[in-house]
């Protein structure tokens, strides 16, 4: 098992976590770097469907978590 692979199941692991989680920050953040480090493996592999659809997780994380950073200043 090389390095990337190790990367690959971190990603995997964390964003399992990150489904089992309840406060949706938290959720985010567990999905971002999950998402960060299964981006890396993918670019790593080569592959264009799952390189554009983690950037695509990434994304959506990040702004669900700068919404409730938003959300929780306008309280």
């Amino acid at each position: 098992m090389d390095f990337f692979e190790v990367i690959g199941i971190l990603g995997l692991v964390l964003i399992s976590i990150g489904v089992i989680i309840k406060n949706r920050k938290v959720q985010d953040i567990f999905y971002i770097c999950g998402g960060i480090c299964l981006e890396t493996y993918s670019i790593y592999i080569g592959n264009i469907i799952f390189i554009v659809l983690q950037i695509i997780f990434v994304l959506a994380a990040v702004f669900d978590l700068i919404k409730i950073q938003l959300q929780k200043k306008t309280l």
